[in-house]
């Protein structure tokens, strides 16, 4: 039975639009809170707090990338690259998820290095920032969040892990300033074992969003319902008989579909035409993100597809 999908999902363009939206947004929060957090960790003697704003300011430079790779994905095909320019989303994912690994290498440094030396107590009234900031956040990450999956966008998705990450640096931060407040004496040091946490989970995170943006440049197969959805439409086509290959590679936000359609072999080069593009246009209409489809039509002879005859005659005519 064929697939409808639902009316309200988005283009390819529209999810980049959209996409291109929310990092540029996330770059001017960034930008603010970056600067209010080391202002206040200078002033409230806050390691972790210090070491938070500086993982917003890498955030502001991946925001970048993320908004500019986006930009760039949207462009059109044109004369060099025909296939479009989608690929410079995953890439800005790579760059992204690399960001984050580095970040949190950094931090790591020089939370190691204020260990060996003295530390004062952090004020209290860091905390309240850090509310605020967790909270701003956690919104943010789940809005980007959201938008990623809908848009299947692993650039958007590791865009919103860098504000996850700085909402898991808050948390730890705020947890160390809190112990090295109840502590007192001898507890100064707390916030800077947080901030040794809150590295070891940036990096782990960017290496998890490393790994999918790597396999989606190397075009890697898609989730198996997506392939599964296209066999589904393209089965229920009036005049196909079987589906033998189908290939999906993801491009950006779109995807291009590699089909053998397999025909009664007893009927006409015309209606097998017909067939095809029935086909291809059912299997775009299922889903908005299918860019273009390729149809190979194969002729089946009874129940016995008439492959070895088909292959035989390819190799007859390149011996031409």
């Amino acid at each position: 039975m064929r697939t409808v999908k639902n009316s309200n999902n988005q283009s390819a363009a529209q999810k980049l639009v959209t996409g291109q939206r929310f990092a540029f947004l996330g770059m001017m929060i960034n930008v603010v809170l970056s600067v209010i957090k080391i202002l206040a960790g200078l002033l409230g003697n806050s390691y972790a707090l210090i070491a938070d704003g500086i993982e917003s300011a890498t955030d502001i430079v991946s925001s970048f990338i993320m908004w500019n790779g986006l930009k760039l994905a949207s462009k059109p095909a044109d004369k060099d690259h025909p296939y479009g320019h989608g690929k410079a989303e995953p890439i800005a994912a790579v760059i992204g998820s690399l960001a984050l690994m580095l970040a949190a290498a950094g931090l790591t440094y020089q939370s190691i290095q204020a260990l060996h030396s003295r530390h004062h107590t952090p004020a209290a009234w860091t905390l309240l920032l850090l509310i605020v900031v967790v909270a701003v956040k956690e919104v943010l990450f789940r809005k980007v969040a959201a938008a990623g999956h809908k848009a299947q966008s692993t650039a958007m998705k590791a865009d919103a892990w860098h504000h996850r990450s700085d909402a898991i640096t808050s948390v730890s931060a705020f947890v160390g300033i809190s112990i090295a407040l109840i502590g007192g004496k001898g507890f100064e040091q707390a916030d800077n074992w947080a901030a040794l946490f809150a590295c070891a989970i940036i990096g782990i995170n960017g290496f998890l969003l490393f790994i999918p943006a790597i396999n989606e440049i190397m075009d890697a197969a898609p989730p198996l319902e997506v392939i599964e959805e296209v066999r589904e439409v393209a089965t229920a086509v009036e005049g196909v008989v079987d589906i033998d290959q189908c290939r999906v590679r993801k491009m950006g936000l779109e995807f291009y579909v590699d089909l053998h359609v397999g025909v009664d072999g007893s009927i006409s080069v015309i209606e097998g035409h017909r067939i095809s593009h029935r086909v291809k246009d059912a299997v775009q209409d299922s889903n908005p993100s299918i860019t273009d489809v390729l149809v190979h039509i194969e002729p089946v002879v009874g129940n016995v597809r008439g492959r070895a005859t088909f292959l035989a005659s390819k190799q007859t005519d390149s011996f031409s």
